[in-house]
């Protein structure tokens, strides 16, 4: 017999449901990155075009964090603190967004390649 394994969900959320997630399609690859935001995080990013995302709850459940060269708005859920997403603060053709795949089902981050990614250092791919 071929059994097949269900395609993982491709909708999350922080950890107390305030901020839900839909992605259009499963990520074929992911970012995990060294920087001093993300190694703290623990995020896991996939990248889509901005807008392409459904993000329920925000922003009235998120809260934005911006630094570094203030290209970017971080987001965390107000109430439980989980990081969700980041968007560019200016949108401009092609902008895209990054969500954090640790919201999601173990099975959506397994089903894809992880790259490793120097963003204290190099700015390089390390695979």
């Amino acid at each position: 017999m071929n059994y097949e394994q269900p395609s993982p969900s491709l909708h999350g959320s922080c950890h107390c449901g305030s901020v839900r997630l839909a992605l259009p399609a499963a990520p074929e690859t992911a970012t995990s990155c060294n920087c001093s935001l993300c190694r703290r995080t623990g995020g896991i990013w996939a990248y889509y075009e901005l807008g392409t995302v459904s993000i329920q709850g925000h922003p009235e459940n998120t809260e934005s964090y911006i630094w570094g060269d203030r290209t970017l708005m971080n987001f965390r859920c107000k109430t439980c603190g989980i990081v969700t997403h980041w968007e560019p603060l200016e949108s401009a053709p092609g902008a895209r967004h990054g969500v954090n795949l640790r919201n999601f089902e173990p099975g959506l981050l397994e089903s894809v390649v992880v790259r490793r990614f120097d963003g204290a250092e190099t700015w390089k791919f390390l695979d």
